[in-house]
C-alpha cells in the first residue's frame, strides 16, 4: 500500500464529494494506493480553509497555482468552473501530475480540444467524472449489451430531465447566465455520455433548443432550458436525447430506453438500483418486463455492501471514480472516460448547437 496526495481544486458542491470519496474508497475498495487529503484550494484562501477544516484536509492552498506546484500533491481533482479547467489541467500535466476533471471537459470546444492534445502528448494519466454511468446498474447494461443479450440494438433513447428552474419566478441566478452554464453545458453532457458509452459514437445529429423562460426575477436569460436531440449513430441505429432542466416534476431524470431484436432494456437513474430487462422469448402470456435490483453480482456492488437490492446512492459513484482513477494512476494508463471521451461529448454538443441554429442535420466530423 502507497500513499498518494490528494489536492482538490473548488470546494463547493463537486470539491465536496469528490473530497469524501478520496477519503473512503480507500477503506471501501482496498485500494493499493491510499489517498492523503493533502491540499484543498478555493475561489479564496479564506474558502479553501473553510473546507480544509470541513473536509479534513491538512493544507489550504492560497490558490490553485499553489497546489498544483506543491511537490506532496501526487494528483488532482479539478472541481471549479468550466472556465478554469484547461489551465489547472495543463499546468498539472506539465508536471506530470494524474487528472481527473469534472464534466463538462472545458467551457469552450477549443480548449477541451487543447486539453486532450496535452494529455496525450504528456502520456499523463486523465479521466472525466462523469459518474451516473457508473452505478452498478449501468454497467450492467453495458455488458448486457456487450453479450447480445438483447440481440441487434434498433433504437435508443435518452434523457436528463430536472426541474430546478421550472418555476417561472424562480430568482435570476448564475445558471442563467453563459451557454456553459446553460443546459447543453450542465446537463445534456450527461445523456450524450450515456449515449456513446451504450450505443458507440454520434455521425449526426438534428437539434432544437429552446429558452422557457427568457426572463426572470433580477434579470434576463441568456442561455437555453431544454433541447431534444434526433441523432444517428456510427452504427447506423437511430436515437432520441433530450435534456431539462424545467422538467416539472422531475429530480434526477437520468433514463435511458434501448431496444433490440431479443429484447429491451429501462433504467430510470431515479430508481438507480434497478434495471428493466425485457427478453422476447418464451410465451407471449408470460412475457413482461423483469425488474432487476442490483447486488454484489453486479459490478462495484459489493464493495459497498453484501446485500442484494439494498442500495448504492450518489456519493458511492463517485467513490468508484475515484477509484477508477486510483487504479488508472496504479497502472500508468487512463480509464475510461478519458479526457478524449470528454471532448466526444463536447462535439457532440457543439454539432446540437449548429444543428440548431441552421436547421439541418449536423455531423459531428464537420465540427
Amino acid at each position: 500500500m502507497v500513499k498518494i496526495g490528494i489536492g482538490v481544486v473548488g470546494g463547493g458542491y463537486m470539491g465536496k464529494a469528490h473530497s469524501v470519496a478520496m477519503s473512503s474508497v480507500a477503506a471501501i475498495f482496498n485500494t493499493k494506493l491510499r489517498p492523503e487529503l493533502e491540499m484543498i484550494a478555493a475561489s479564496s484562501p479564506e474558502s479553501a480553509e473553510r473546507y480544509r477544516q470541513q473536509f479534513g484536509f491538512s493544507r489550504a492552498a492560497q490558490n490553485w497555482q499553489a497546489l498544483v506546484a506543491d511537490p506532496a500533491v501526487k494528483a488532482i481533482v479539478i472541481a471549479s468552473p468550466q472556465e478554469t479547467h484547461r489551465a489547472i489541467a495543463e499546468a498539472a500535466m506539465a508536471l506530470g501530475k494524474p487528472v481527473l476533471c469534472e464534466k463538462p471537459l472545458a467551457d469552450t470546444l477549443e480548449d477541451a480540444r487543447a486539453m486532450v492534445a496535452t494529455a496525450e502528448a504528456s502520456g499523463v494519466v486523465n479521466m472525466v467524472g462523469f459518474n451516473y454511468i457508473r452505478t452498478p446498474a449501468s454497467q450492467f447494461v453495458r455488458k448486457l449489451l456487450a453479450d447480445g443479450v438483447i440481440g441487434d440494438v434498433t433504437w435508443f433513447r435518452g434523457e436528463h430531465t430536472e426541474d430546478f428552474l421550472s418555476d417561472p419566478q424562480a430568482p435570476h441566478n448564475w445558471r442563467c447566465d453563459g451557454m456553459a452554464n446553460g443546459n447543453m453545458g450542465d446537463l445534456a453532457p450527461h445523456p450524450i455520455n450515456a449515449a456513446l458509452a451504450l450505443m458507440g459514437p454520434i455521425a449526426e445529429v438534428m437539434a432544437e433548443i429552446e429558452t422557457v423562460h427568457r426572463t426572470r426575477p433580477g434579470g434576463a436569460v441568456t442561455n437555453d432550458d431544454h433541447a431534444q436531440i434526433m441523432c444517428r449513430f456510427a452504427s447506423g441505429v437511430k436515437g432520441h436525447i433530450y435534456s431539462s432542466r424545467v422538467a416539472t416534476g422531475r429530480k434526477m431524470g437520468y433514463a435511458y430506453e434501448i431496444h433490440g431484436t431479443k429484447g429491451a432494456i429501462r433504467f430510470d437513474q431515479e430508481d438507480q438500483n434497478a434495471v428493466w430487462l425485457y427478453r422476447a422469448e418464451g410465451p407471449e402470456a408470460t412475457r413482461g418486463f423483469a425488474k432487476i435490483l442490483t447486488g454484489p453480482a453486479h459490478p462495484d456492488y459489493k464493495p459497498f455492501c453484501l446485500g442484494p437490492g439494498h442500495g448504492t446512492g450518489y456519493q458511492d459513484q463517485i467513490i468508484i471514480e475515484a477509484k477508477d482513477f486510483l487504479t488508472a494512476i496504479e497502472a500508468g494508463q487512463s480509464n475510461w472516460p478519458t479526457f478524449r471521451d470528454g471532448l466526444a461529448v463536447a462535439e457532440v454538443v457543439e454539432a446540437a448547437l449548429i444543428s440548431a441554429q441552421n436547421g439541418v442535420w449536423t455531423p459531428v466530423s464537420q465540427v
